[in-house]
């Protein structure tokens, strides 16, 4: 199944599951609905997190570099929450207008840049962190460890079971 054409798969639901192309969509809708319960607590939180950081004592410390990893790593996790929230924006917009298909697939694509704005968002935040307490050498590491974390577990083993066995 390939998610960016979900017009390929309608076969395949309506043989095996016996779904018509609605109650696919209103299925890929919760589904999608689901996952974004999941992660907008977290990034609000992450924002809210981020937000208060120039009113702590310490940040006056920080040098220039972690200030602009900072600018940055805010910048992805306020974009992070808006794509992650955009959903429900559209579904306001769009309710009662017969435009599910639409929905799901806006939806469907901003989901996914908000994941992927909120991994360089985390990994900013494990620099920052990093660099605070263990300094510059250890920011930068763990920067790394967890970009490559985050394209490992959210992009390639996905990418990998996509395109593996079909039919499931």
């Amino acid at each position: 199944m390939d998610v960016d054409h979900p017009e390929r798969d309608q076969q395949w639901d309506s043989r095996e599951r016996g779904e018509t192309e609605q109650e696919r969509l209103d299925r890929n809708w919760n589904s999608l609905l689901q996952e974004l319960r999941v992660v907008q607590t977290g990034v609000q939180l992450l924002t809210g997190f981020l937000l208060t950081l120039p009113f702590q004592t310490r940040f006056d410390a920080m040098s220039e570099k972690i200030r602009v990893v900072y600018l940055v790593t805010v910048g992805c996790s306020v974009a992070a929450t808006v794509f992650l929230i955009a959903p429900v924006g559209m579904h306001r917009l769009l309710f009662r207008r017969h435009r599910i298909s639409v929905l799901v697939s806006a939806a469907h694509r901003c989901a996914y840049a908000g994941l992927l704005l909120l991994g360089l968002a985390l990994t900013g935040v494990t620099v920052i962190i990093f660099d605070a307490v263990a300094g510059g050498a250890a920011g930068i590491i763990a920067g790394v460890c967890a970009l490559v974390l985050f394209a490992v577990s959210w992009l390639l083993v996905p990418l990998v079971l996509r395109n593996g066995r079909k039919g499931a």
